[in-house]
């Protein structure tokens, strides 16, 4: 039995409950509800991508290897923000924030990497500036939505 198309399209289903959720997350109000459902959701899904992602590197290690290495490295961004606001870290609304928007950016560079050369309008751009790109526009977005949030939380006397 071939367990490699079992796992592609698990991962592929993550993938797409990533981008959905992730997108509530950063729309919704940052408060218990839906903030907070998608984004417990978004963990889980992105815990999924980094299993199938592992799995599918070890199966088929000689032309899949690269999977394991950004499986590890994207989730890892995930992981920093989630648990920073699940154990309350010294300065976890910065490191919530920079590491679940880096995780999206994560999941936007696989999405545009893995699927631009069947769509037109993104198969002409070299693939170095696909994986670039999301982190050059996400960055100082991450930057802008952390300060937003500092100022507008109350300092501690």
């Amino acid at each position: 039995m071939n367990l490699f198309p079992f796992l592609l399209a698990l991962h592929i289903a993550a993938g797409c409950l990533c981008l959905v959720t992730g997108l509530i997350a950063m729309a919704s109000r940052k408060r218990k509800g839906r903030h907070t459902a998608a984004g417990e959701l978004y963990h889980g899904s992105f815990v999924v991508i980094l299993f199938t992602s592992v799995a599918m590197a070890l199966l088929h290690w000689s032309t899949s290897a690269y999977l394991f290495y950004i499986g590890i490295f994207s989730y890892s961004f995930a992981a920093v923000g989630y648990f920073a606001r699940k154990r309350r870290v010294r300065n976890w609304l910065g490191l919530h924030i920079g590491g679940m928007l880096g995780s999206y950016i994560a999941i936007i560079t696989a999405v545009l990497v893995v699927n631009s050369p069947h769509i037109p309008l993104l198969s002409g751009i070299p693939p170095l500036w696909l994986w670039f790109a999301p982190t050059i526009v996400g960055s100082p977005l991450i930057f802008l939505v952390g300060r937003k949030y500092k100022k507008s939380r109350p300092k501690a006397r």
